[in-house]
C-alpha cells in the first residue's frame, strides 16, 4: 500500500487529506506536535477506513521530525508522497498584523524555522528513498502571501516565499528522476479556521484535498494558487 506523511496535521486541511488519499487506498502517516491532535485525527481517520498511525514530532526539532519520518517509513514500508503545511510561529493575531515596518530579525527566524527550515529537514528525510525508487511526490503549502505581496502577514509570508522558491527549483531539479514537487498557496479562508471574518468566502477543506490529489496524479503544474 502507498503511503502519504502529513507533516504538522492540521484538523481541516490535514484531516482531509488523510480522508481524500485513503480513500484512494494510502495509508496515512500523522505528525504533529500534539498527542492530542494526533489522536482526534487518527480516531477520525480509522473510523473511516483509513490505516493510519500517529508520530509526535515538533517541526522545530529537526532530529526529532526526521526520526519521527523515519518510524512512519518503517511502519508502512516507505512514504511515497509528502505534503508540509506547518503554520506560521506564534499567535494567529501577531502573524496577521505583521507589516514591514514590524519584521525584525527576531520575529522572522522562528517564522524560517517553522516554514522553511522544517520542509527541508522532512523533504531530505524522505527524499533519498524517493530517488532510489525513482518515484514520488512532494508537496508544500503557504498562504498566498508567499506568492502575491500583502500588507501583513509579512515574516510569514517572506519565509513562505523562501520555501516556495525552493519547491519550484526542486521540482525543475529532479524533474527527469520521477519525483515530483508541487507548491500550495492558500490564499482563502478554509472553512472552520477560528477567527474566519465575518461574511468571507469559504472553502471546504475537502474541495481543497483533492486538489493535491490531482496534482499527486497529474504530476504538474509545479504551482497552484488557491483565491478568495
Amino acid at each position: 500500500m502507498p503511503a502519504i506523511a502529513l507533516v504538522a496535521a492540521g484538523t481541516r486541511l490535514g484531516l482531509s487529506l488523510g480522508r481524500i488519499f485513503g480513500s484512494h487506498g494510502f495509508d496515512v502517516a500523522l505528525i504533529a506536535r500534539s498527542n492530542e491532535r494526533l489522536g482526534v485525527l487518527t480516531e477520525q481517520l480509522s473510523a473511516e477506513g483509513v490505516k493510519t498511525a500517529g508520530f509526535p514530532a515538533d517541526v522545530t526539532d529537526h532530529a526529532a521530525l526526521a526520526a519521527a519520518l523515519d518510524t512512519a517509513a518503517g511502519r508502512f514500508g516507505g512514504i511515497d508522497v509528502l505534503h508540509y503545511a506547518a503554520p506560521p510561529a506564534g499567535s494567529s493575531q501577531a502573524v496577521r498584523s505583521t507589516g514591514a515596518l514590524d519584521v525584525t530579525v527576531d520575529n522572522l527566524v522562528p517564522q524560517i524555522e517553522s516554514i522553511c527550515y522544517g520542509a527541508i529537514t522532512a523533504t531530505r528525510a524522505v527524499l533519498p528513498a524517493m530517488l532510489s525508487v525513482g518515484t514520488g511526490t512532494l508537496l508544500y503549502t503557504t498562504g498566498a502571501s508567499s506568492v502575491t505581496p500583502a500588507p501583513v502577514f509579512v515574516s510569514a509570508g517572506m519565509a513562505g516565499a523562501a520555501l516556495r522558491k525552493w519547491a519550484l527549483t526542486l521540482n525543475a531539479a529532479l524533474a527527469d528522476k520521477g519525483v515530483y514537487a508541487g507548491h500550495v498557496a492558500i490564499g482563502a479562508w478554509i472553512a472552520g479556521t477560528p477567527g474566519a471574518p465575518d461574511g468571507a468566502s469559504l472553502k471546504e477543506p475537502d474541495d481543497i484535498a483533492r486538489l493535491y490529489w490531482d496534482l499527486h496524479t497529474s504530476r504538474a503544474p509545479a504551482e497552484h494558487l488557491i483565491g478568495a
